[in-house]
């Protein structure tokens, strides 16, 4: 199943923009994640399609999921 994903600010670092990837049917959220090796305290907001989503939500064919870091400031 392909989807890409996207990766914001800090959550680049070492990693990558934006990477497509071939998940096994039925694959969530969180093996997109562990893909990409971002950790669940590093995923603070992730939106999945242009909405907001959580790591057990299921994939489907062609998602392409975005992945921010916690926001700080004042």
């Amino acid at each position: 199943m392909n989807t890409t994903i996207k990766l914001f600010a800090s959550l680049r670092e070492g990693r990558f923009d934006s990477r497509p990837c071939d998940l096994a049917a039925g694959a969530t959220v969180q093996d997109a994640l562990d893909f990409a090796g971002v950790s669940a305290a590093e995923a603070a907001v992730l939106f999945l399609n242009g909405r907001h989503t959580q790591p057990e939500h299921p994939l489907t064919e062609g998602d392409s999921l975005a992945v921010f870091p916690p926001v700080g400031g004042g």
